[in-house]
């Protein structure tokens, strides 16, 4: 037997707990998981042998949930930018929310953008869309088109930005358990924004009297109530819908003890992001407008019961929410906290985050597996990714934990460094240190070495259709 490359000498993360071993890649596939005095390097095309001496090998994560919005607002960032960003950062499949302009929102536009991104993508990638038409023919269309999920508000869409949400604002209750009842019948998930409407009017309207300057308005503007409720509402609908129910970017306590209290009345899972777990609204003080996001990032409390919701496994999933805007977006709306545009980028920290809760004794390493890539593969239908064992694909990150990530304006790859300021200045236990796609690396662990392009597009397991 024959490698196309093999990695040796690092302790490999598998289901079945953290030990030494070596892997022989084969056709873009784990071929052997052998223990580490495998002499598989004889065996190897080329020479081709990743040292992993004193580096963990995970399964490649898998941000389920990111932003990247081209070919629209290329200030903002393009395909390859982004995707670069999500290689350096371990990433090795990234699911592209559907909020653009126009939405992705019909099987029309589910090709235009995968064929975009199919010429510039640096990793694999998956598109959700917006089921902007709720009859059964326009989802069995949206999944004939192979999206990976759908993509629903309970909030109505911004003001000025309706093209961008044609089709993901749904507030009415109705409309909302209609969506579920279309997804169950087609078999896709739906990711689900969960803020309640009326709350929220209601918070936003006394907001409006406060100090727009302030980091607290925001918050006070978005509170937790009106995710807790949101959410409250959506898993009682699920109950009759019987849905794959994915609940986004969780922030809150309040919303922690609405998820345990549903436990097990439905199919529903829920995520959240690094800059939950990593900051408080005193941080967001601290770097201004350049750190909002939607929802709020809120109390230390808040902060710290999301990863131990992390732990008992209530979140089953960690993912970026990443978000980029242009400087001078931000700039425009400096000291108004109320106005400016909410977002913030997180491919490239979305592990250090992990790792350093390792460090604190937060995570296990067969956790962090399991909550950035093996949950999202088996939730969303991706076939043979998100574990390392034999026939699995080789898409893999080495991380060394006893090194530092120190992500800077000048070090960032994302189009968005310059206001990734929550990031500025702050230092993440661990580091990753390459990242494989297939078996072919696209990070070093110094630069980005893939090329536009080499990513593919991922179709979920529908009716018989592999990953």
């Amino acid at each position: 037997m024959t490698f196309d490359r093999v990695v040796r000498g690092g302790m490999l993360v598998t289901p079945e707990g953290v030990r030494p071993g070596t892997l022989g890649i084969r056709d873009g596939r784990i071929a052997a998981v052998a223990p580490p005095e495998a002499e598989l390097d004889r065996e190897v095309v080329s020479g081709r042998i990743w040292d992993a001496t004193g580096l963990h090998v995970l399964p490649g994560a898998i941000d389920i949930h990111c932003h990247i919005r081209s070919p629209a607002y290329p200030e903002r960032g393009t395909v390859a930018s982004e995707t670069s960003a999500c290689a350096a950062g371990g990433i090795t499949t990234v699911f592209e929310m559907p909020i653009t302009d126009p939405c992705c929102n019909s099987p029309e536009r589910v090709a235009v953008r995968r064929d975009h991104f199919a010429e510039h993508a640096r990793v694999d990638f998956a598109l959700y869309a917006a089921p902007a038409d709720l009859t059964l023919p326009a989802f069995e269309a949206l999944a004939a088109a192979g999206v990976v999920a759908l993509k629903i508000f309970t909030i109505p869409a911004p003001v000025g930005r309706e093209h961008e949400f044609e089709g993901l604002a749904w507030p009415d209750a109705a409309d909302q358990l209609r969506a579920l009842e279309l997804a169950a019948r087609v078999g896709l998930p739906v990711v689900v924004h969960a803020e309640h409407p009326e709350i929220l009017a209601r918070a936003s309207s006394e907001a409006a009297g406060l100090d727009s300057g302030s980091a607290a308005t925001h918050e006070a503007a978005r509170p937790a109530l009106a995710e807790a409720t949101a959410v409250a509402q959506l898993l009682t609908l699920n109950r009759t819908a019987h849905a794959r129910l994915h609940v986004a970017h969780v922030t809150s306590r309040a919303t922690l003890d609405v998820l345990r209290r549903y436990a097990g009345s439905s199919d529903f899972s829920a995520e959240t992001c690094p800059q939950y777990l990593r900051h408080t609204v005193d941080d967001v003080e601290r770097v201004g407008v350049c750190g909002k996001v939607n929802p709020p990032i809120r109390t230390a409390a808040d902060r710290d019961a999301l990863w131990e919701a992390l732990a008992d496994g209530t979140l089953a999933h960690v993912t970026t929410d990443h978000t980029s805007f242009s400087p001078e977006e931000k700039a425009r709306h400096e000291g108004d906290f109320l106005g400016a545009p909410p977002g913030h980028s997180g491919t490239e920290v979305l592990l250090p985050t992990l790792l350093d809760g390792v460090a604190e004794g937060k995570l296990t390493m067969p956790q962090v597996a399991e909550r950035a890539s093996s949950a999202a593969a088996r939730r969303f239908g991706l076939d043979r990714r998100g574990a390392i064992a034999e026939g699995m694909r080789a898409d893999l990150v080495m991380v060394d934990l006893a090194g530092s990530t120190a992500p800077t304006e000048s070090n960032l790859r994302t189009a968005a460094r310059r206001v990734a300021r929550l990031a500025h200045g702050q230092r993440y236990r661990g580091r990753v240190a390459g990242t494989l796609l297939a078996g072919v690396p696209v990070f070093d662990g110094t630069e980005v070495v893939a090329t536009p392009g080499v990513g593919r597009f991922v179709r979920p397991r529908l009716e018989g259709t592999a990953s």
